[in-house]
């Protein structure tokens, strides 16, 4: 399960000295609007592949381990990401250390939009010193296959979850699939995530509960991203993340059904 702690601004600001700040906004943002102090920036594009040898969209361990690496991280540093979108991007990122075996992972609660509203950004970009960056396996992996979730579907002990809007869940979904949409999770007003009460209750509301089996997916595992680092910080211990999601499901025929 993903090391991930949902950090508050404040904690963080605490701490900036102490921790690895990525940015995976595009360039341009993270150049031309300003960034977290001490923030590197490591921007969404460049750790997704579609052309890996690795599961879905993850971007292969070289190329991981050079980007971490030219980024002056190493694989012992702790590491709080964050972008401009409510942290689905950060999330994203999150999952892919984890899944190449990096530990001590941290989403920022909110954004950079938060943020800004209450602390010093800055548009002087550090320059970090390159170092080597170690990829390990990691101890577990959440990664499920096509054969897993095809096990789910009628296993009364796990429950999968559609992490898409209503709309897309209408128009296919996996069978007996629930649908809990990422952005329900999200508070509009701090841009961070609601209170772990109301998360739960929204969780617990479709059947998603902690003595289940939960396994996730989308469209390409972004958005799943989110909702997995949301379950390991309420303390979920059993998550299974489908990579392929709904793009290898249809791919290879998987059954839909449509509401």
């Amino acid at each position: 399960m993903l090391d991930t702690v949902v950090v508050s601004a404040d904690w963080l600001a605490e701490r900036l000295d102490e921790v690895r700040i990525v940015d995976v906004r595009d360039g341009w943002e993270y150049e031309g609007i300003g960034h977290l102090p001490g923030a590197v920036n490591i921007p969404f594009d460049e750790f997704r592949s579609a052309d890996a040898d690795d599961a879905g969209m993850l971007p292969g361990a070289e190329t991981w381990a050079d980007l971490l690496g030219n980024a002056g991280i190493s694989e012992n540093d702790t590491i709080v990401a964050y972008d401009d979108m409510h942290g689905v991007f950060a999330a994203r990122f999150l999952v892919t250390a984890e899944l190449y075996g990096h530990g001590n992972l941290h989403l920022l609660d909110g954004d950079f939009s938060s943020w800004q509203g209450t602390h010093e950004t800055t548009t002087n970009a550090p320059e970090p010193e390159a170092v080597t960056y170690q990829v390990r396996e990691p101890e577990e992996t959440p990664l499920v296959s096509r054969e897993e979730v095809e096990s789910a579907i009628d296993d009364p002990d796990a429950v999968l979850v559609d992490t898409r809007d209503p709309e897309e869940f209408a128009d296919g979904h996996l069978p007996n699939a629930v649908n809990v949409d990422w952005l329900d999770l999200v508070d509009d007003e701090t841009r961070g995530l609601k209170s772990p009460d109301e998360l739960r209750d929204i969780l617990e509301s479709n059947g998603v509960t902690p003595d289940k089996r939960v396994v996730l997916y989308c469209n390409t595992a972004r958005r799943i991203s989110h909702t997995y680092v949301v379950l390991s910080h309420l303390g979920y211990d059993d998550i299974g993340f489908y990579e392929g999601s709904l793009t290898e499901w249809t791919d290879s025929d998987g059954e839909l059904e449509t509401a």
